[in-house]
Order: structure tokens, then C-alpha cells, then sequence
């Protein structure tokens, strides 16, 4: 039996991830009426953690790290006195089958500085710009290592294919990141459940209406009026509100109609928007968290000389495999879990297969880079951790990137329709913070001034900033 319940809020926000979170309980606590939908039988969106039952620790399988020092993520954690260590640890290389510290991070810094300083307004890819700046030096064997390095951080860091991404943007991100300590890294107490919880909290004090497990199919708008047709559990409901916030990934936008999770605009979103969601790009990435019994390459590598070091404190661990080439454990706490992280390509190659063929890929990967056999990982595994992203209807995909020659595409995506239909989310931020969870609360605060502004209600001072 189908529910037909029309509601009327002063606002309808679409998407529970960290820019929704952010938006609506701003909104809500200006004293706005807010209904959050969210297609999920949770709310995070791409933030999803778990609890291991048996370390009693967070296992993310999604965002994870807190990247840098951004107010918008360090402000509301610090005032609930949470505690943030930072990511500490020696980097392992794994090269031509051999194992040892790393050494190339001097050469890819050049690299990218010198991208850095030759940004122009006639934008070009990283690989057309790694082309141009190894043409007019001499090819030695350093040269091209330090390519396939910084190749392999572009598209490890930002999911992003060399080819599509611009270097205009890359060089945005990077200035951004200078500003707030990008180079760190840091994890909450208990990961991003944390700040889920504070959201929880400021949801509640706003008397914001959440409504999980709700598939929003389309949104009919005109100049100060939507009506969004949604599925849920006891069938379709119908809401009406003056405005609407959308927050979805950008992969959901997008989505065909006819996908799931699919979102149709009645009449069409304007020429312009389209563009934008076309030219901007979802990068892909796989990732898995092992639990081990032990901390199995403690005493590796295995052969060394003696007295040599260990990879006992091990952060990160970099290679060019072309399944998992980037690992990390949890430094600087000692425990027995490996997080294997596989983006662009690798991603493309295991997006769709089943968990059990991730997992043993990334076995495989651990052979082939720890020289430990495939028979004695099966034997230490315990547990693996693993969600597809880009089969996830709900995401299609890991994180946006700028596209070679289309930089005003993500303010684009950002305007607000007719005062009418406003947009959130890290596809939609401005400031250099793609990809990121405080691009994302950035953006859903963007959105609820813009909102505020046309509703003419004034946000608290805690709204904007707590």
C-alpha cells in the first residue's frame, strides 16, 4: 500500500553526508523548518565507520583522515574536547622488487612545485605538463623515476586520471593546503564517528526532521516553490517546501535517469549546470581494511643487513603495483591492520568484482611487495573490511576533481536556481578543498547562508562555525 504524505518544510535538504549534516543543522538552529532526506538507512554519506568488535577500534571505510588542520573539522571536534593524534611513522618504498625507506619525495616536491609556479590561465593536464617539463631537461634514469612518482601521487591523493585532471586545479588544491598544514595528517579518537555524533546532537537541537531509507526520484520546481517525490519504506512520499538543497555526490548527479538513485529535475536543470556536472570529474578508488592476529612485517624486510631498520614504525607503504600500490597501517598505534588503497585505474579494475576477489588481490599484493607468502597471509588474516563506491548506487564514485580546462566548474555547480534550488557537497567547493570532509561542511555552510540570506533569517554565530 503506497503512503501518499505531503509535507510542507521551509526547507528540504537531500543528501545526509557531511555537507547535508552541516547545511541542515545550521538551518535548522537559525529556527528554520528542515526536513533531511537521505537515501540511506544511516547518515554520513560517504563517511561510514565501523566499530571492530574484537581491537575496539574505528575501521573507516570511507573517509578517514583529517587532512591538515581545517577550522571547519578541528573546530567542532576540539569543542567536544575530542582527542586527535596525528598520523606519525616511517615511509616504505617498494621498487624494482626491492624494499626500503623512501627517497623520492625531494625529486615529485620539484616536480610539483615547478607545476606550481607554471600554472597559467591556458590550463593543461599533469600529463601534458610532465611531458612539457621532462622535454627540456635531459632523460636520466632519476627523471623518469621522479615522473612515475609524481604520477603516482596524483593519482594516488586525488583519485584523479593525469590525462583528465587540470593542472590549474591540482596547483588550487595545493595553496589551499598550505594553509591549513595540508602536509599532516590526523584521526579522531573514535574516526569520523565523532563528528557524526556531533551532528546527531546539533540535528536534534535544531529539531531537524531526518527521514533515512528515503530515494529522492525527482524534484518539480518553480521560482519559490519545489515538490520532491520521494520512495520510502511505506511507499511514495511527497514533500513541498520553497527551497531545496541538494547535496548528493556528484556521480549521483551524474547518474542516467533511469539508474537507481537517479535524480530527475522538473523542468531540467539550467544548460550551464549541466555542463558544470559534466565537466567536473569522480575519481575512483577501492579500498580495504585486513586484520592480521599479528603485526606480521614488524621484522621484515627479511633480508637486511644487520642492524638495519625495521619496518616496525611503518606509515605508509608506496609502490607502482597496479592493484593496491598504496598501503598504511594505524600509526602511530600499534596495531595489526593494513589498509590497502587502490585509485584510478586499479579501482576501475576492481570496481564491480566481489569482496572475496578484492581481498585476494590485496593478499596477492602483500606477496608480491612484502616477499611474505600468499599462504602465510591467508593463515594471519583474520577480518577484511570493504564497500565498492563506485557500484554504490548511492555514490558512484570516491571524490571530485577539476578537469583540464574547466576550472569555473565547481562554482558553477555551487550558484544557487532561482533562489530556489541551492547546491552543497565537496564537488561544489571553491576554496581548493575537493575531496576533502571539510570541503564538504565548507560547502553545506556556503549553502545555509545562501539560504538564510534569501529566507531572510540570520545564522547564529554557533551555526556558522560550531
Amino acid at each position: 500500500m503506497q503512503a501518499d504524505v505531503v509535507k510542507d518544510a521551509d526547507v528540504v535538504v537531500v543528501g545526509a553526508g557531511a555537507a547535508g549534516l552541516s547545511a541542515a543543522s545550521a538551518l535548522g538552529n537559525a529556527g528554520l523548518s528542515v526536513t533531511l532526506l537521505e537515501a540511506r538507512d544511516r547518515i554520513g554519506g560517504r563517511i561510514f565507520t565501523l566499530l571492530d568488535p574484537k581491537l575496539c577500534v574505528p575501521i573507516e571505510l570511507g573517509a578517514e583522515f583529517i587532512h591538515g588542520r581545517p577550522p571547519e573539522t578541528w573546530d567542532l571536534l576540539e569543542r567536544r574536547q575530542v582527542q586527535i593524534s596525528e598520523v606519525d611513522g616511517d615511509n616504505w618504498c617498494v621498487e624494482e622488487g626491492r624494499i626500503g625507506p623512501c627517497d623520492f619525495f625531494s625529486n615529485v616536491d620539484k616536480i610539483l612545485q615547478k607545476m606550481k609556479t607554471s600554472a597559467r590561465k591556458s590550463d593543461q593536464s599533469f600529463a601534458e605538463f610532465l611531458r612539457d617539463y621532462s622535454s627540456k631537461l635531459k632523460h636520466t634514469p632519476e627523471l623518469q623515476r621522479a615522473k612515475r612518482w609524481s604520477t603516482g601521487y596524483v593519482t594516488g591523493f586525488n583519485a584523479a586520471d593525469p590525462a583528465l585532471v587540470g593542472v590549474n586545479w591540482l596547483v588550487q588544491g595545493m595553496r589551499a593546503e598550505e594553509q591549513i598544514e595540508g602536509d599532516r595528517a590526523f584521526r579522531a579518537e573514535h574516526g569520523y564517528t565523532d563528528l557524526i555524533e556531533i551532528f546527531q546532537h546539533r540535528l536534534q537541537d535544531g529539531g531537524v526532521a531526518v527521514r533515512k531509507n528515503t530515494v529522492v526520484e525527482s524534484i518539480q520546481w518553480r521560482p519559490g516553490r519545489v515538490e520532491i517525490t520521494a520512495n520510502c519504506p511505506n511507499g511514495i512520499a511527497r514533500l513541498a517546501a520553497p527551497r531545496v538543497l541538494v547535496t548528493v555526490p556528484l556521480g549521483v548527479l551524474q547518474a542516467r535517469v533511469d539508474d537507481k538513485g537517479a535524480i530527475r529535475f522538473i523542468p531540467e536543470l539550467p544548460t550551464n549546470k549541466q555542463d558544470a556536472i559534466r565537466n567536473i570529474e569522480m575519481g575512483k578508488v577501492i579500498r580495504v581494511t585486513l586484520r592480521f592476529r599479528e603485526r606480521f612485517w614488524e621484522d621484515l624486510p627479511k633480508f637486511r643487513e644487520k642492524n638495519s631498520q625495521t619496518m616496525d614504525g611503518m606509515s605508509f607503504l608506496f609502490s607502482h603495483d597496479d592493484w593496491f600500490p598504496t598501503w598504511w597501517t594505524a600509526a602511530p598505534a600499534k596495531l595489526p591492520l593494513l589498509v590497502g588503497w587502490a585509485p584510478f585505474h586499479c579501482a576501475a579494475r576492481l570496481s564491480g568484482r566481489s569482496e572475496s576477489f578484492v581481498i585476494e588481490q590485496s593478499i596477492e599484493t602483500l606477496h608480491r611487495l612484502l616477499g611474505v607468502s600468499t599462504q602465510e597471509l591467508d593463515t594471519l588474516l583474520e577480518h577484511a573490511y570493504f564497500h565498492d563506491w563506485q557500484s554504490d548506487a548511492f555514490s558512484r564514485g570516491a571524490y571530485s576533481y577539476g578537469k583540464v580546462g574547466h576550472g569555473g566548474a565547481q562554482r558553477t555547480l555551487a550558484a544557487p536556481v532561482e533562489n530556489t534550488l541551492f547546491f552543497a557537497g565537496e564537488a561544489t567547493d571553491v576554496g581548493g578543498h575537493n575531496g576533502t570532509v571539510h570541503g564538504a561542511i565548507a560547502s553545506g555552510r556556503r549553502a545555509a547562508a545562501e539560504i538564510a540570506h534569501a529566507a531572510r533569517v540570520t545564522l547564529g554565530s554557533t551555526s556558522a562555525t560550531a
